[in-house]
């Protein structure tokens, strides 16, 4: 099962934040981000809902919960390769 980098960013001007993949998995999000914005910290996590679950847990935004089965699934290896 691969554990795969997220990163938090934040921007400070607009007010909002972004849980994406590092590398280039997650370059099509940070993309979309402002120039302001702020690398805050990274984590490692085995599926999206792991993920997800940190993230909400640290902006303190209650349990992170999903409809979605894809959520659960854990990362295949073949991403460990493809960074």
């Amino acid at each position: 099962m691969a554990k795969l980098i997220h990163e938090l960013w934040e921007d400070p001007k607009e007010g909002t934040s972004m849980v994406c993949l590092a590398g280039q998995r997650g370059e099509g999000a940070r993309a979309l981000l402002n120039s302001n914005a702020c690398l805050i910290w990274t984590i490692e996590a085995e599926s999206h809902y792991e993920a997800m679950t940190v993230y909400y847990r640290h902006m303190g935004w209650g349990e992170y919960t999903t409809d979605q089965e894809w959520d659960f699934q854990p990362y295949p290896d073949e991403w460990l390769e493809q960074k």
